[in-house]
């Protein structure tokens, strides 16, 4: 409201009076009243009320549809405006309404279509546009966290077209995907499926035409702005519009990580001075952002500013987007721009969406490792459980034949190691990078074992290869890289078995056995025949004095680098193998000299061996006679696994030193008459 007031009365040489009319206390004219009476004069009352730039009398009260609203103007020359427009309309300046607003996300603030201010406190998915205006047409919003698990950002915009049971994923990078498909796009205009598709150096752009209305989505990576038009206003659903859902209404499924609604409270960062950052938004306060002021108001933005960067390091250019994304709107929404803004910031002179065509997996983000490098980060609560350990990713897998590890390569980047450098034993043997997920793997396998290195100890036998980096360039003294060192390693164990005694006649004993990642079964079974293809059955009479065949066989071994050495077999007449009444059929892996009935075959030539025997009872007993078997593990090498035993003596004699296992394997199995 702007106050007339006339000034400066005096008389002229003719008759009448002059005034000068001043605004706000400049003169923007002069009046000269006619009047008969020289020494008092007449001065008319044409003071009143100014809004939007029109004037209004005192005391009345008007519809101007100029602005598209009531206007009183009371005997103070106060006035007041009631619009016609709702909160997403602007007056067309000739009595009509139309549709007209833009709501923006920036970080974790969502700015509604009327102004509203609201932060998304996890990282979910939500609803942030759904109206009628726009039939089968869901706009939606990822947060994620980057480097604070406290701090969520828009991370992509998701358009889904329930009719055509599609949608098309606006990320960082400028990357554009219609469901699986990564499309291709630059600043001409692509329809897909009725939305047109554009891209350039300032970011993705979608637009969608219905009748009369028109929807446009910009998203540059880090903030998105959603401008909608047409001819008159509707309500909106989602978080820029103009409801009172909660969050837990907008929230969507299937557009999230499990847990994503959990919170976190990460320590404070010492580095950031709130007042500091406050004085760097105010900004959008002063010239020439002062400009825009008029049409867009700048305190949401202000907000969206602090709330992050009050939080959040200052880092990946984030003080220059909270700015731009003012900026922005108001060029989209008025017409306005504002080119010096950068200049007196110092913020890039041309404007470019962040992190352009650099994609990230799905636990990284595009980030600043180094001032101006854009690189993928780690998200924080991806990195959290490996840095608390001082890993780069999962425990070594061990399989049947080959071993592998998988590590991330956003924490290898985090430790200035390129995984391109790093070998096994074999420098032959690098790693390889998935060019989706960013996991770096080494692999190895008993075809291919890239300088694996076989050793024995007390209970184990240990696959060891080491990662390692490149002989690697140096200047002077100065090495250019870290020197990477990380061990991994596979065994094969062998626990205590308990015994366990059945009748000969049900044929078989298996125990299975677990060695860390690898497992791997051990079976005693018994036979009528040389050849093992009759095993005892139920049915079968086993007569005493007869001769059996047992054998002991492995699976899950890989026979290409362990063997299995029965080292002693012997009966009890109890269950348990240390029983007081024993009897020796096999003695350090060769027939006990004092049974002749004893034949050892095969014995530490592979994962499987036999033996054969003839039955017996213990004298003065009856009852069940107990079998028990002692199998060690062996490393292969140069046949020092197999048993080579005298003809005459019968004993055992090895071609090396045999490894002695401390903890080996038992199997037991009885026989009655």
């Amino acid at each position: 409201m702007r106050q007339i007031q006339w000034l400066n009365q005096y008389p002229t040489l003719v008759e009448g009076i002059q005034a000068d009319t001043q605004v706000n206390g400049l003169t923007v004219s002069k009046q000269k009243f006619q009047t008969t009476d020289t020494n008092k004069g007449i001065i008319t009352d044409v003071s009143g009320c100014r809004l939007s730039g029109f004037a209004y009398k005192t005391n009345t009260t008007v519809r101007d549809s100029n602005i598209c609203s009531t206007v009183t103007c009371d005997v103070s020359g106060v006035a007041t405006a009631v619009s016609d427009c709702g909160p997403m309309e602007r007056c067309q300046g000739n009595g009509s309404c139309v549709l007209n607003a833009m709501c923006s996300v920036t970080g974790s603030t969502v700015i509604d279509f009327v102004g509203r201010v609201q932060s998304v406190p996890d990282r979910c998915g939500y609803t942030l546009m759904g109206s009628l205006l726009f039939p089968g047409l869901q706009l939606l919003g990822v947060f994620q966290e980057r480097r604070r698990k406290d701090v969520s950002f828009l991370d992509r915009v998701i358009l889904q077209l329930e009719g055509a049971g599609v949608q098309i994923s606006m990320e960082q990078g400028g990357r554009v995907q219609l469901d699986d498909k990564v499309l291709t796009l630059n600043a001409r205009a692509q329809l897909v499926h009725g939305i047109e598709l554009s891209r350039d150096q300032t970011g993705v752009t979608a637009k969608i035409s219905v009748s009369n209305y028109t929807a446009s989505i910009l998203f540059d990576g880090y903030t998105t702005l959603i401008h909608v038009t047409g001819t008159s206003g509707a309500a909106v659903d989602g978080l820029c519009g103009n409801s009172t859902r909660s969050f837990n209404e907008e929230k969507v499924t299937g557009h999230w990580s499990p847990g994503c609604e959990m919170q976190y409270d990460d320590t404070a960062d010492s580095t950031i001075n709130c007042d500091t950052t406050t004085e760097w938004c105010n900004l959008l306060k002063q010239a020439p952002f002062t400009a825009c002021n008029k049409h867009i108001n700048p305190e949401p933005f202000i907000t969206a500013c602090t709330n992050t960067l009050c939080k959040y390091p200052a880092v990946d250019g984030l003080k220059c987007q909270n700015l731009e994304a003012y900026a922005r709107a108001c060029s989209h929404h008025s017409n306005v721009t504002m080119e010096s803004w950068r200049k007196k910031t110092s913020c890039p002179a041309v404007p470019q969406a962040f992190c352009k065509d650099r994609f990230c997996s799905a636990h990284e983000f595009c980030g600043e490792r180094d001032v101006g490098e854009p690189s993928c980060l780690c998200r924080a609560i991806f990195a959290s459980k490996y840095r608390s350990t001082g890993t780069f990713g999962e425990p070594t897998v061990c399989q049947q034949s080959s071993t592998s590890i998988i590590m991330a390569n956003c924490l290898l980047e985090d430790k200035s190691i390129d995984y391109s450098g790093l070998h096994l034993n074999d420098q032959a043997c690098k790693a390889e990078m998935d060019n989706l997920t960013h996991m770096v793997m080494f692999k190895f396998n008993s075809n291919n074992t890239c300088g694996t290195v076989i050793m024995a100890n007390n209970s184990q036998i240990i696959y060891k290869n080491t990662i390692m980096t490149q002989n690697v360039s140096t200047y002077g003294l100065i090495n250019c890289h870290s020197p990477v060192h990380i061990d991994l390693s596979c065994c094969y164990t062998q626990p205590d078995v308990k015994t366990v005694a059945i009748e000969v006649k049900h044929s078989s004993v298996i125990q299975e056995i677990t060695s860390g990642e690898w497992n791997y079964n051990l079976t005693m079974k018994a036979y009528t025949d040389p050849d093992r293809m009759n095993a005892i059955q139920t049915s079968n009479d086993i007569e005493m004095n007869q001769k059996i065949w047992v054998e002991l066989k492995t699976d899950g071994l890989d026979e290409r680098m362990v063997h299995v050495v029965t080292d002693s077999c012997w009966a009890t007449d109890q269950p348990s193998p240390s029983g007081s009444l024993r009897y020796d059929l096999i003695i350090k892996g060769c027939p006990s000299p004092t049974d002749q009935t004893v034949k050892v075959e095969g014995n530490g030539l592979g994962t499987s061996n036999y033996f054969s025997f003839n039955t017996f009872q213990f004298s003065a007993k009856t009852g069940a006679v107990y079998l028990h078997c002692r199998l060690e593990l062996c490393v292969k090498q140069n046949n020092a696994c197999a048993s080579l035993c005298s003809h005459n003596d019968r004993r055992r004699r090895s071609a090396t030193s045999k490894y002695e296992d401390e903890n080996p394997a038992f199997i037991s199995m009885s026989w009655t008459y």
